[in-house]
């Protein structure tokens, strides 16, 4: 039987929480990456991170044994300058609200940095650590004027750090917002930019992306019309899977990467009556009763075909839901 990846032309791959947690590659993520290459499937690197040129990020992923050079690595830099460049066209002059390498992503596409008493048309903001509050006031003071354009890099509220999970790029987008009442264009994930940017670049028709976030890798790959791998190696829990949002339930969900090498079981969803039960061969079923989602399973069954069935189940019983749900998943 084909496996899963055989679908697919290209990976279109998340970073932390899918290839590394911290300094550590996460278990099997390495060499099914590899594997997938060596099988001539594309495979791409796609992260929000805005403050390490791609270069950069290639030479941490090579370090850890992938196979990969700059070219199969976009950022959400590169997409932001991509996105103003395409709005504005060459030559034109942008502010950076951000890092290095968010001003070197807009030099290298034909845009002109400037600072920001030099009436740029846009600012570039991204995350960079060392980013303070004037940085932020003068950006705030330029974007008083809705005519110049404001895209940021990502609007991620949180990012992962050793010790511990640290404010990310939304809350300095947030406070840049709360100043000046303007939303701003959004080029990484869940934008679909980002996306469209290294599809292109790739020349591939059939690609899927693989990301661990719901609001950020799954819901991006929706908006860019992609089909989505969720994998449950970093912070979303089987609970915040069964109770997505219809914007931001994935195509599949897999436990490690090494599931993308296999036949993908995917549960049927029967309808007796009042009540919705989604199967999985004999080895798991999950029925629908209120806001509750009852699963009986064998001993032996992962965790992830426990997931995928009461998210079969539930689904199928809110197929519409606009906001996430609280069902409860209860095991016999």
């Amino acid at each position: 039987m084909p496996s899963l990846i055989s679908a697919f032309d290209a990976i279109l791959s998340d970073l932390d929480g899918v290839v590394y947690a911290g300094p550590h590659p996460i278990d099997g993520a390495v060499d099914s990456l590899n594997t997938a290459s060596e099988q001539g499937i594309e495979v791409a690197y796609v992260t929000n991170n805005a403050s390490r040129s791609v270069e950069t990020v290639a030479e941490h992923l090579r370090s850890l044994g992938l196979s990969v050079d700059a070219d199969h690595v976009i950022s959400a830099a590169q997409s932001a300058a991509s996105l103003a460049v395409g709005e504005l066209g060459e030559g034109t002059p942008v502010a950076i609200c951000g890092s290095s390498a968010l001003a070197d992503c807009a030099r290298e596409v034909g845009l002109e940095v400037v600072g920001f008493g030099d009436q740029p048309r846009a600012v570039l903001q991204g995350f960079e650590p060392a980013l303070g509050w004037q940085d932020l006031a003068e950006a705030s003071y330029l974007l008083a004027n809705r005519d110049v354009l404001w895209i940021v890099s990502n609007t991620d509220m949180t990012i992962p750090k050793e010790r511990g999970i640290a404010p990310g790029n939304g809350t300095l987008v947030h406070a840049v917002a709360a100043a000046t009442g303007r939303t701003p264009r959004v080029a990484g994930k869940p934008g679909s930019t980002i996306f469209s940017t290294i599809t292109d670049r790739l020349g591939v028709s059939s690609p899927v992306v693989i990301g661990d976030r719901l609001d950020t890798d799954i819901l991006g790959a929706q908006q860019a019309g992609l089909p989505s791998i969720a994998v449950m190696t970093g912070v979303q829990t089987g609970d915040d899977i069964v109770n997505a949002r219809v914007a931001e339930r994935p195509t599949y969900v897999v436990g490690t990467l090494r599931e993308l090498f296999t036949e993908y079981d995917e549960p049927r969803v029967d309808y007796s009556g009042d009540a919705i039960v989604a199967r999985l061969g004999d080895q798991v079923s999950a029925t629908v009763q209120d806001d509750s989602v009852n699963v009986v399973a064998h001993d032996s069954v992962p965790e992830v075909k426990i997931v995928r069935t009461a998210a079969a189940a539930w689904w199928a019983a809110r197929p519409e839901a606009e906001t996430a749900t609280s069902a409860r998943v209860i095991r016999a």
